[in-house]
């Protein structure tokens, strides 16, 4: 049976403790690119609907121009309204 030795041991410590640093590292660096450029997409993407829901938009208000506007009809009543009084 090996046993762990203590060089390895601290060896293994440094190397986890230097792979953490780096990534944050990096991640301070990268980070803000990264998010610039989400929001760059997001901001596209939502331009792009906008102008999609516009002409869409426009498309049915220029059918809807051609015809009267007309009120929505009343919905039918079902049944009668019964009122009903407490018995002592």
């Amino acid at each position: 049976m090996q046993t762990a030795s203590v060089p390895g041991f601290v060896r293994t410590i440094l190397i986890i403790v230097g792979v953490y640093y780096a990534f944050k590292i990096l991640a301070r660096i990268l980070m803000p690119i990264l998010l610039r450029k989400m929001v760059q997409k997001a901001e596209q993407n939502f331009k792009q609907h906008t102008n999609y829901q516009n002409q869409a938009d426009n498309h049915s208000t220029t059918q809807n121009s051609s015809s009267t506007f007309e009120k929505p009809k009343a919905k039918k009543q079902v049944g009668e309204y019964i009122d009903y009084e407490e018995v002592d």
